[in-house]
């Protein structure tokens, strides 16, 4: 299964540091591939080096595409860490 969102980052602190570790945590508890965009760049979700390199703010609009077999999961679970706006 592979699921494609387009989402606004609700943290104040956009994907920096804190924010980006708990996005990766929560991207490694699944075995799907987790893909993130931001403009032309393209990463590894699973990948903290990879999602600091995006420079994601607050309000910016990202794409998160994961596929395997518990997609739908972890969509799901990605989704709740984008949207929170105090992680």
């Amino acid at each position: 299964m592979r699921i494609i969102r387009k989402l606004k980052v609700a943290s104040e602190q956009g994907l920096h540091a804190r924010p980006a570790a708990v996005f990766v945590e929560t991207a490694n508890k699944f075995m799907s591939k987790v893909i993130v965009t931001k403009g032309d760049l393209v990463v590894d979700g699973k990948s903290i080096l990879n999602i600091l390199t995006l420079g994601v703010e607050c309000k910016d609009e990202i794409i998160i595409e994961v596929e395997g077999e518990d997609a739908e999961e972890a969509i799901e679970s990605l989704k709740r860490v984008i949207l929170k706006e105090d992680v």
